[in-house]
Formats: structure tokens, sequence, C-alpha cells
């Protein structure tokens, strides 16, 4: 009671989710009269990051940066474009392909808004679209980061759970490539609705040179996803050669890198970096507060006490994420929920926690683009000079879709299991 009283007050009074929930371990040791508590509470809040996966996340920050730095992230829209002929809406769907690749090499959803809505937006507006559309389809498109590898909310979780973060990785191509399917069908829809223009086609030459000019770019979500399937590399290493990769494409390839631009990018990442471990590091303490407390148990009572079935547990569990999605950002929603419910989800009802990653980490991305929190929402509306309020509108079609997917994903787990099965 002294745990959930104190979270909640922190949060009413806008306390940083980290300091609240370093906070309310402290206040949670002093009710309780255990002095040993306060003891080990430097070591468990030290202990929080005394793991090999986390070094994962930094780099896969700091990899984004130098993509960004190095114009990779234009090759890639170029190179989309190479694969498309004259067809209606060639743009919208140009977009969503460089999404997926960025999704690919950044596997955060506000970096991928944030470098995508200074590439596409611009470009899909001089080409007769509409300003809020061309926004809505680009923020729409972050919604694939969680789930095509690298995924930092993987990583997190992985980390949380103490399973292989490379398997996955795996686990999230199937449902990604769904995801990218459904909304391939909703920019078709939106094709017909608003009218969009058809691109110009390109000539068997400026293909050929497209094609050629994005090679050196396309090498890094290739060598990210290949030394981890193969077996090469983990994650973590992974992470590093592409990092090392992007800053050799940008500064001998496209020459769009300079040596001034490489501090600046390591002192970017390593402040987003801080940010996120001192979380988890937060983190870490409180999940070692509720078991204290005896929340796991308590929790998994209660949901016995309402079904038996794990359908109806993962179903129930996707209308909690949504609520919590929409107050919360996913890494701190992760954190709390991981600890509590993935011990009920495997133990009581045997889902597989590579399936409960993938739904919960795909389910609290939706947190991003709805208020009243809504980082993505607020990130994309911000940077392409669009009313939030209108955004969230024309989003509801890939809200639809994306949860669309996710009802399959819980009535077969198959869609995530299935390729990590067959690897």
């Amino acid at each position: 009671m002294i745990v959930g009283l104190s979270f909640v007050g922190f949060l009413a009074l806008g306390v940083p989710i980290a300091f609240t929930l370093a906070g309310v371990a402290l206040i949670y040791i002093f009710a309780s009269g255990n002095g040993i508590l306060l003891q080990s509470y430097g070591q468990q809040l030290y202990g929080g990051l005394e793991n090999y996966g986390l070094l994962a996340l930094p780099l896969f920050i700091l990899l984004g940066e130098f993509m960004n730095a190095g114009g990779i992230g234009r090759r890639l829209m170029a190179l989309a474009l190479a694969f498309l002929g004259s067809v209606r809406g060639g743009l919208a769907y140009v977009n969503l392909i460089a999404n997926m690749m960025m999704a690919a090499i950044l596997g955060s959803t506000v970096a991928q808004i944030t470098i995508m809505s200074r590439l596409a937006v611009p470009e899909m507006e001089r080409a007769g679209y509409s300003r809020d559309v061309s926004v809505a389809i680009t923020a729409a498109g972050g919604l694939l980061a969680p789930v095509i590898p690298p995924s930092m909310l993987f990583i997190i979780f992985g980390v949380i759970a103490q399973i292989p973060i490379g398997d996955l990785f795996i686990a999230g191509i199937v449902p990604g490539l769904l995801i990218f399917a459904a909304f391939i069908l909703v920019i078709a829809w939106l094709g017909r609705r608003h009218g969009f223009p058809a691109n110009e086609a390109m000539s068997l030459t400026q293909r050929v040179r497209a094609v050629a000019d994005a090679l050196p770019a396309a090498l890094i979500p290739l060598i990210i996803i290949g030394s981890i399937l193969g077996g090469f590399a983990t994650p973590t290493e992974s992470a590093a050669v592409a990092s090392l990769a992007a800053i050799l494409v940008g500064l001998f390839v496209y020459r769009e890198m300079k040596l001034a631009d490489i501090l600046p990018a390591f002192v970017n990442a390593a402040r987003g970096s801080a940010i996120v471990l001192f979380l988890i590091a937060a983190a870490q303490v409180f999940s070692w507060v509720i078991t204290f407390e005896n929340l796991p148990a308590l929790v998994a009572a209660a949901m016995q006490a309402m079904t038996e079935s794990p359908i109806v547990f993962l179903l129930l569990l996707n209308l909690l994420l949504l609520c919590l999605g929409m107050i919360t950002d996913p890494i701190p929603a992760i954190i709390l929920i991981v600890p509590v419910l993935l011990p009920v989800a495997t133990g009581v009802y045997g889902i597989d926690p590579f399936h409960f990653g993938v739904v919960l980490c795909l389910n609290l991305t939706l947190g991003l683009l709805t208020p009243p929190v809504g980082t993505g929402l607020f990130t994309a509306a911000l940077m392409g000079n669009v009313r939030a309020e209108r955004l969230s509108l024309l989003l509801i079609p890939f809200f639809l879709a994306t949860a669309a997917v996710l009802l399959l994903l819980v009535f077969f787990p198959v869609l995530s299991t299935g390729l990590k099965g067959l690897l």
C-alpha cells in the first residue's frame, strides 16, 4: 500500500519517473523499519547496470548519431524510391519503406520520427502531398521501431527478463513485416481518399545510380542482422561494428561527415544513454522493493481469479498496456510491467517469454503516439509544424491496423516464436 500511494503521489507532483522509482524504494525501506535493506540500496542501484546486454543500448544510440551525420538516411530514401514505378502515392510508400530501413538501424521510435521528419516530409510536400498527411505517415512509420531489429525496447526487455536479446530480435521480424504490410494497405486507402499524386518514373540509369549510391548505407542493417543471425556477433558487438562502419561510410564514401562531427555524436549518445541507464538502475531498486511486497504473487492470484485462459490474459494485458502507454513512456512501462507480469505470464499461463515481449513492446509503442503524454506524437507535430490534435485523428487508421496485428499475435503465437524455433 505504501509503495502504491507513494508512486501515485510522486507522479501526480510531476517527479521524473527515475527519481520516482528510486524515491519510492527509499520510502518503503524507511516505512518498513528494515535498516538492512538501506545498506543494500546502493548495491541494488549499481547492480541494475551490471549487465553485458546493456552495452548495446548506448552503442545503438551512437550508431543513430553517426548515421544521421553521415547522410545515410537520405540514401535509404532514394533506394526505396528506385524500387517503385510510377504509382499513386509512391512517395508515401517510399516513406514507409525508408522507415523500415531506419528501424533496422536506429531501433528508437522518437529518434526515427525525428530523422524521418527532416528527410521525408519536405520531399512529400514538394511532390504535392499535404503536410498533415505527410507527417502522419512519417509518425506511423515510427511504430516499426519496436519490433524490427535492433530495438531498444527489446534490449531493455531482454535485460530485465534475462532472456537472449538476439533471439528476441529474431522473434520481432515476422510481426514487424506484418505491421509493414498492414500499413501498406492503410496508405493505399489514404491514397484513394486524399488523392495522392503519382511519383515520377525513374529511368534505368537513375535507378542503377540510386542503388549504387545506397549500397554502402544498406551495409549497416545487413551488418547488424547478418552478424546476429549468423552467430558471428552478439547484438552489442554488432552495434559496435555497425557504428564503425557508419563512421567509415560517412567520412570516406559519402564524405558528409567530418572528423569534427564525431565528438558531438559521442556527447549526444552519452547524454541519451545516461538518462536511460539511470532509469534502469532506479527500476532495479524498485523491482527489488515490489518483490519484498510480494506484488507478483498478488497479481498472479488476481489474474487467476479472473481467468484461466492464456488468450483472455493476453487480451486483458493489451487493454492494461494501452491505458498505461497513454500516461507513461514505453521504457518506464516495461520496467514496471515486466517484473510483475512476466512471472505470471510464463509461470501461470505458460506463455513464451519472447511472445510476451513482442506483444508488450509493440503495444506500449502505441503510447508514444497517443495523448496526453505521446512523446512521439508531439515530436512529430513539432518537427512537422502540425497540430497534435489533427495528427491524432490522421493516425487512427494506423492504430487500427496495429491493433489488428496485435490480435493476430495474441491468437497465433507462432507468428512471434516460429522463426526463432526454425533458426
